[in-house]
């Protein structure tokens, strides 16, 4: 019982350091290539690694009608979400992106309610103190919005909505097969978009090889399973808690790896937005009979 939570704990900050890394990754890679094209290849990657896992005896077990419907609906919220991710990461900063998909953490709640997840005072002054922060961070003290913020800023709105739904199916859904179901989709959604909008280069890729490469293998491939395989275990606003940290590993591999810096108003953003995500986590509040459930139970 016990084992499985922190396992599942232990799992998602895994998750949160990889996706932050990945910042670094599609930063690096849009001063090469266009942002459909990256997203389009390295979801191509994830679904080429488990692929081979799908393939063969089992995959009747892994395919089926529970990872179908709800691979589907997963996908079309992810492609919408890493696109938008993707096209925003074109004129903002690692570290700002990173920091403003975070605040995907403060929807989860309310978007759980209907799964019986309530939502204590702390939730509500986490989001008061995330905002005051991203006003900090992406607002008039730090030079204006940006274009780029907004379009993460809808990311992380879907963002929401994906982690919700997961916790929904992953109890019932093979996690490999939920994973590569929903990874095609967004391979086919997003590479009709690229021949749409954008004329890729053999030239382009070649030189983004190793973000794309990274991206596919880390990003999609490990970590987005990894995130179903421990959603199992932890209900979706605690999970979106400890995914949310991505933002704070966005920012130290974007300083340390991109040289990137942060100004004192972002500086005070950041450290805002990061106290609204812990007040989340760490004001006292009832558990419901679900999420009792869900911690506590040690067959799940």
């Amino acid at each position: 019982m016990r084992h499985h939570a922190l396992r599942a704990d232990a799992i998602l900050l895994l998750v949160a350091c990889i996706w932050g890394s990945g910042f670094v990754a599609q930063r690096a890679a849009m001063e090469h290539m266009g942002p459909l094209a990256y997203t389009a290849l390295r979801y191509m990657i994830g679904v080429a690694m488990l692929l081979p896992l799908v393939v063969g005896p089992r995959w009747r077990t892994r395919i089926n009608r529970h990872t179908i419907p709800a691979g589907i609906l997963l996908g079309l919220i992810m492609a919408v979400a890493a696109n938008a991710q993707q096209i925003g990461m074109v004129t903002t900063t690692a570290s700002r992106a990173g920091f403003i998909t975070g605040l995907y953490v403060l929807g989860v709640p309310f978007l759980g309610l209907g799964l019986g997840h309530r939502f204590s005072a702390g939730h509500l002054v986490g989001a008061v103190l995330a905002a005051v922060g991203l006003f900090f961070l992406s607002g008039d003290v730090s030079g204006g919005l940006r274009t780029g913020d907004l379009w993460v800023g809808l990311c992380a709105f879907c963002w929401a909505f994906h982690v919700v739904i997961v916790a929904i199916a992953a109890p019932k859904a093979d996690a490999i097969g939920l994973a590569i179901v929903q990874f095609a989709v967004v391979v086919v959604a997003t590479t009709i978009a690229t021949l749409m909008r954008e004329q890729p280069r053999v030239s382009e890729m070649a030189a983004a090889f190793i973000p794309i490469v990274y991206g596919g293998v880390f990003s999609i491939g490990i970590a987005f399973t990894l995130q179903i395989v421990a959603q199992k275990h932890a209900p979706p606003t605690h999970a979106a808690v400890l995914m949310s940290l991505e933002a704070v590993f966005a920012a130290i591999f974007g300083v340390l790896i991109l040289r990137e810096s942060l100004s004192r108003p972002e500086l005070i953003g950041c450290g805002l937005m990061f106290a609204g995500m812990l007040t989340c986590q760490l004001w006292p509040h009832k558990r419901t009979p679900a999420e009792k459930a869900e911690l506590t139970d040690p067959v799940r």
